[in-house]
């Protein structure tokens, strides 16, 4: 069951030295400190059977329905057919010809070192064993494997940097190096070295010690944009009209993101509305309207060729207030920072929201693909100076070795990450979390 996919942010209590080293929890079987590797190994064992068995109690009680259902009438077993072939054909036209695995819940899968780890994170954001879901361990497995090319190429090397001895000047030379490789950029790549030879005068860092700083700081800097807006968390607010503009250059995934944006909305009961907005590109209301039904939302679109964007969030704006919709999401041209018309017509979409729904609150968020590395990051530079962004998506984390963009965005275009992608699927788009990003990110092999 989907309590909320739009969760508040839970504040870690411990410190960072603590993370992974020694996790409080306070449950009905035990109230200790996990201090061992085994106790943590005993609080993962007791979540996996929990949630083992709620799996096979679902199970067992989709049995039965079936069961009933092979008992139906011959009337009746007709409208199961007819049903069973309008969904058939659905997954042609949606283009997923193996059936839409990807909208049911996801399964409990094995107790291995995903589901391990996962539980780690969990316990140290302080939630009980009891509390875990399957959507929790789902989403942690999929971005830890996602940064897996991103990973492989900066932990194996970070420690082989770090080594087993203190920290040494050129051991910090050589981090720099590795940083910069990573695309994590200039500016957060000196805010953690500075702070490394800062301590490293006062003290001797040994290499735990060391990481656990990087950790600290990398989070500091996912962190900070994240502060100065206000927003802890980037949710609809269920008291007013949302409009959520998506924005960036053609290639990044921008439909198939809103796609995954109004998916999440509606599991977590809001009631949301797409406004196809892009219509200079080929099949793109198309592809929108394939998104639409995939979670049952409605699509506002234009069949004309070259329709007017504005005209088609005009409508979609009406039909939202006529229909006491939550969420608009509206999708846009992608553009090129430098094509003044395309820019343009953006400015004349914000001047209709302005008109249609000024009581509402509007986000600009900007779809950057994580593969592009540095350049992705000279888009964000360059949008948050022609307009005024609120945020960035980052997506495709899962074909990229490039996950360290993420820092380089928040540290120097100071713009926070509000989602992230880690996969193809429908449910590979997440709320970001600085904490598990970084866990993730260096969460070894």
């Amino acid at each position: 069951m989907i309590d909320d996919l739009f969760p508040s942010r839970d504040e870690k209590k411990t410190s960072n030295d603590e993370i992974l080293n020694t996790i409080r929890i306070d449950n009905s079987i035990t109230n200790k400190t996990i201090t061992t590797d085994e106790d943590s190994l005993s609080w993962a064992r007791q979540a996996y059977a929990r949630l083992k068995a709620q799996h096979e109690s679902t199970i067992l009680e989709k049995q039965s329905l079936d069961n009933n259902r092979s008992t139906l009438p011959p009337e009746r077993e007709k409208i199961k057919g007819a049903h069973v072939t309008r969904l058939s054909s659905f997954n042609q036209e949606t283009g997923n010809p193996e059936g839409i695995d990807d909208l049911v819940p996801p399964q409990i899968g094995q107790f291995d070192s995903d589901f391990t780890w996962s539980s780690e994170i969990l316990a140290a954001k302080g939630l009980k064993f009891d509390q875990v879901t399957i959507e929790d361990i789902d989403w942690l497995t999929r971005l830890r494997r996602g940064l897996q090319k991103t990973r492989q190429g900066l932990v194996t090397q970070l420690l082989d940097i770090l080594g087993d001895d203190p920290l040494t000047p050129e051991a910090v030379d050589d981090l720099e190096t590795l940083l910069l490789r990573a695309d994590v950029g200039v500016n957060a790549t000196d805010r953690v070295l500075s702070v490394l030879r800062q301590r490293m005068n006062e003290e001797i860092i040994d290499p735990t010690e060391g990481i656990r700083i990087l950790k600290n700081e990398l989070k500091n800097l996912l962190e900070e944009p994240i502060r100065v807006s206000g927003k802890s968390l980037l949710a609809p607010n269920k008291e007013c009209l949302n409009i959520w503009l998506l924005v960036g250059v053609n290639g990044v995934g921008k439909t198939t993101t809103l796609g995954k944006l109004a998916n999440l909305a509606v599991r977590s009961g809001y009631n949301v509305l797409i406004a196809a907005a892009d219509t200079f590109r080929a099949a793109a209301v198309q592809q929108v309207e394939i998104w639409g039904k995939r979670s049952h939302v409605p699509v506002i679109s234009n069949a004309s060729i070259n329709a007017d964007p504005a005209s088609v969030v005009f409508d979609a704006l009406n039909a939202a207030k006529a229909k006491g919709t939550n969420l608009v999401l509206v999708d846009t041209a992608g553009r090129l920072q430098t094509k003044h018309n395309l820019m343009e017509e953006l400015a004349k979409i914000r001047r209709v929201v302005n008109r249609l729904a000024p009581e509402a609150t509007v986000e600009s968020l900007l779809v950057l693909d994580a593969s592009q590395g540095q350049n992705g990051l000279n888009q964000a530079m360059a949008f948050a100076k022609t307009i005024s962004l609120t945020g960035v998506i980052l997506t495709k984390l899962d074909g990229s070795s490039r996950g360290g963009v993420a820092l380089a965005v928040a540290s120097e275009a100071k713009l926070p990450i509000r989602f992230i992608g880690a996969g193809e699927g429908i449910r590979d788009l997440h709320p970001f979390s600085s904490f598990e990003f970084v866990e993730a990110l260096l969460s070894g092999n």
